[in-house]
Parts: C-alpha cells; sequence; structure tokens
C-alpha cells in the first residue's frame, strides 16, 4: 500500500508540474485522475519494486547525474566521428558480462549503454549484453566495467 501511495503522490506532482492550471476544480480533477490511477494500478498489482522502484532512492539520483556527465561526454566523442570520420569512427560490436543478479538492474544497465550516445544495447541475454560501439574508446567505456560496477552498486548487489 505504501508505494501505491508513493506511486500517487509522485503522478500528483508530475500532473501539477505539467498542467500549469492550479484553479481548485482542475486541482480536483488532477486528484481525482491520480488517485484514480494510482488505485487501479494497485488493484491490478503493479505496483512492485519494479514497476515503481521507490527503494533506489538517493542512490539514482547520484547515478543520474554521473550518467549525465558520461552522456555529454559521449556526445563530444560522437562529433568527432561526425567531424573527423575517417580519423575516429572505428564501428565494434562485442558482448561483456552483466554482474547485476536482478532484472531491474540489468534492464536500467542496458537503457544506461543506450542513452550514451554511440553505444546501442542489442542484445540482453541473461548475464550477457551484446553492444555496439561508433569507437574502440567508447567500447573501452564499456569494457572497463565502471558502469556495470555504478549500476550494481544503485540495485544494492555489491
Amino acid at each position: 500500500m505504501l508505494r501505491a501511495v508513493s506511486l500517487f503522490l509522485v503522478l500528483m506532482a508530475v500532473w501539477l508540474l505539467l498542467s500549469g492550471h492550479y484553479t481548485p476544480l482542475l486541482i480536483g480533477f488532477g486528484i481525482a485522475s491520480c488517485l484514480l490511477s494510482a488505485l487501479i494500478a494497485w488493484r491490478m498489482a503493479v505496483v512492485d519494486h519494479e514497476g515503481h522502484p521507490v527503494h533506489l532512492g538517493p542512490k539514482i539520483i547520484v547515478y543520474w547525474g554521473w550518467l549525465l556527465v558520461e552522456i555529454f561526454k559521449a556526445n563530444l566523442d560522437v562529433a568527432k566521428c561526425v567531424i573527423f570520420p575517417a580519423k575516429y569512427l572505428r564501428p565494434v560490436m562485442f558482448t561483456t558480462k552483466v554482474s547485476q543478479k536482478s532484472d531491474l538492474g540489468k534492464v536500467i544497465y542496458a537503457n544506461s549503454i543506450t542513452l550514451t550516445p554511440g553505444t546501442v544495447t542489442v542484445d540482453l541475454d541473461n548475464d550477457t549484453v551484446m553492444v555496439h560501439a561508433l569507437t574502440e574508446a567508447s567500447a573501452d567505456g564499456i569494457k572497463n566495467g565502471e558502469m556495470d560496477r555504478r549500476v550494481t552498486a544503485v540495485m544494492g548487489e555489491t
């Protein structure tokens, strides 16, 4: 039930931020729609630790900050590939091990790879992930395991 209340609060916060209208009638409609959505999700039993991972807490916020920096650096790497393709563009496809135990951790890791420009997760199969990278440097960035270690730490699976 705590997750359903948390889901309602998150939905309400997003609704308030996106609506931009703060009249009593519209706020009442927002409360009603968010409450109904949270109730339906709770009755369908989709408000679990993977569907609404509030247990990740502040650790995921710190990880997002680190990921944003990595995305910025990868953007510069891709820009170099666009401007000087003969010098920097060296596509490579490789597989690497995944250390996360939970499905949520594996999905966060695979999506983080794909969010980073110049790399795409092609396949996630049990304990391995297949990645396509535009440069050898971006491939080495994944192979060194820093992102994998950080996701594992966020999930509390160390």
